[in-house]
């Protein structure tokens, strides 16, 4: 490669990056999933955990301003990061637990592709998840990472207020999660890696949210529930628990 054009290809390569994130961004959830510069291992799990319909259940548009915590490798953030485009924005948190225990290589590689050039990198714990200056947020995403926080001793009461913090009037917290049997509650977190939904809705509307919408595009009716459904612990069965799928509104403030 000539040394002019060998000093100019990690620009074009970032340019036409922006520009598979903008047109997938225009074309919707459909073209996002779609797009050829996503890797086999995100393909592979695409099966189990349904972008395109995640997608269209948080509604990112292009040009929003959007956090995700317990980002983990990345998987949904990538996803979040094509949907917002080149004029948008994605917060994306995970504690030092996470990053030491399992995400710190996987989340650093990811952050170095061209179409997550729009993502912030937050390393902070979940008490205090978003620092002070992210305002005014379209949307606040957990996926499959609620229930965690209970068994890691967070204070989910201050983590949720910040989160109504930071969300605008009419901004959605979406909280995604595996279900555990009726009236567990709390109880299965960690030795299932379940959280029963209802006690996901008291936490959250304690702070001030309302329900304004759910979804059963993740839901399995056949799960009996009681088998550990982590990634290391899954196996074969990685993708198939039942799992429900909340979006919660931030009320707009009272004239």
């Amino acid at each position: 490669m000539p040394p002019t054009l060998r000093a100019v290809a990690p620009l074009l390569a970032a340019a036409f990056a922006t520009l598979i994130a903008a047109g997938c961004a225009a074309r919707g959830p459909k073209a996002i999933v779609a797009a050829s510069d996503r890797s086999a291992a995100d393909r592979a799990l695409d099966a189990g955990r349904k972008p395109e319909e995640l997608l269209r259940f948080v509604d990112v548009r292009p040009g929003m301003r959007v956090a995700e915590l317990g980002a983990g490798g990345g998987y949904t953030t990538e996803l979040l990061a094509r949907a917002v485009g080149p004029t948008g924005v994605v917060y994306a948190q995970n504690s030092r637990f996470i990053l030491e225990r399992f995400a710190a290589k996987p989340w650093g590689e990811r952050l170095a592709k061209p179409v997550m050039a729009k993502v912030v990198r937050l390393d902070r714990d979940f008490d205090d998840p978003l620092p002070p200056d992210v305002r005014n947020l379209d949307r606040v995403v957990v996926v499959l990472f609620y229930h965690d926080t209970v068994w890691m001793g967070v204070d989910r009461e201050r983590m949720n207020q910040t989160i109504f913090r930071a969300l605008k009037p009419g901004g959605l917290y979406v909280v995604i999660d595996h279900s555990a049997r009726p009236g567990a509650g709390l109880g299965d977190v960690r030795s299932l890696h379940r959280i029963e939904e209802k006690s996901v809705r008291d936490e959250v509307e304690s702070v001030g949210f309302r329900l304004a919408r759910s979804s059963d595009f993740l839901r399995n009716p056949d799960d009996p529930r009681d088998w550990n459904d982590s990634p290391t612990a899954a196996g074969d069965r990685r993708g198939t628990s039942d799992r429900f799928a909340l979006a919660f509104v931030k009320p707009a403030a009272k004239p």
